[in-house]
């Protein structure tokens, strides 16, 4: 990414890879997610913006081609997988050993991605920022979308009745993935009340703007709100933090004030610590057949301005990744 702009933007470079240094190894790319960071990164509103020239790529799953002095060689040839937030959109990458998770074996590289940032993020805030328990019933905006169709089968693999946003056409999409479908463009407070009068116990909410005041409101004593994206900055003008401050002073105000709800600001990189740990559970759900994480659009990293787009576009259901060119097929 050179430059802000559209997706037409983006450049094709070569360059030279050193060899891994201690503690580091070499990965071949089989897999790298395009996820909607990239949509914000590329408009210069993503929450933490990199500096223009970069290399875009949140996540990717690799074989390990070359380790570093102190790297154990029993990681060659290994299947990984690592959170980036940049620079994963390459046929070969040096990462730090420590940062890398290794995947069960069988799964599928372009599935097995699916589930990194998204996996990682939809569980924290199922168990560590909402702690979902049975028989809670909690509220999915985006429920068709990368992150949200992962919410929808975590929370019901804890127990929880859901209810899931999402345009009509994505509804049967949803309700297989076991929630109830609300069309997002209707009266979301009054239909949620339809199917739980007393509110919801928690709402995860990816748009933040005007609508997290009913996203909060819909919450029943007791209930959370997680605040995990922020699809309504994407047109602010301005400092990229500038669109992100009426969040966090609507969480804080709502916290201050105590009325048996609160709510909370969630980012991947919140719980750095259990990352890994957390990373590896969700791929081994995804190994068991617990969860489901597919890889609906594959596309030829050749082809990483069109796979941006086509997600922009609204178009994608579940994930959009990027594969090398003798791996890429495509279907929605």
């Amino acid at each position: 990414m050179p430059r802000e702009g559209g997706p037409g933007v983006l450049e094709a470079h070569r360059r030279d890879l050193p060899s891994p240094e201690p503690g580091q190894v070499t990965v071949r790319v089989e897999a790298a997610g395009v996820a909607f960071s990239e949509v914000q990164m590329l408009k210069g509103r993503y929450f933490g913006q990199p500096k223009f020239p970069f290399v875009p790529g949140y996540d990717l799953v690799s074989e390990v081609e070359e380790v570093g002095e102190g790297v154990d060689d029993g990681l060659l040839g290994a299947r990984v997988a690592a959170l980036t937030e940049t620079g994963s959109w390459a046929d070969r990458v040096v990462l730090d050993a420590k940062d890398v998770t290794p995947v069960p074996a069988g799964l599928d590289p372009a599935d097995a991605v699916s589930a990194v940032t998204n996996g990682v993020t939809a569980w924290q805030m199922i168990h560590r920022a909402a702690r979902v328990r049975p028989g809670q019933t909690v509220l999915v905006h985006g429920a068709s979308g990368g992150v949200g169709t992962l919410l929808v089968q975590l929370a019901r693999l804890a127990g929880a009745e859901v209810i899931g946003t999402a345009s009509a056409r994505k509804h049967e999409y949803v309700r297989a993935l076991g929630a109830t479908p609300v069309d997002y463009r209707d009266d979301v407070p009054a239909r949620v009340r339809e199917v739980s009068p007393e509110g919801v116990d928690a709402v995860f909410d990816h748009v933040g703007g005007p609508g997290l005041v009913d996203s909060y409101r819909m919450l029943r004593r007791g209930g959370t709100l997680v605040t995990y994206g922020s699809a309504s900055t994407l047109s602010g003008t301005g400092h990229w933090i500038k669109p992100y401050l009426p969040i966090f002073a609507r969480v804080l105000r709502w916290n201050a004030t105590p009325d048996g709800r609160r709510a909370t600001f969630y980012y991947v990189r919140r719980w750095p610590k259990l990352f890994r740990e957390d990373l590896a559970t969700v791929l081994s759900l995804l190994a068991g057949r617990k969860i489901e994480a597919h890889a609906s659009t594959r596309m030829p990293l050749g082809k990483a301005a069109e796979a941006l787009e086509f997600l922009a576009s609204g178009r994608a259901s579940g994930k959009v990744v990027l594969v090398p060119e003798s791996d890429a097929r495509q279907s929605s």
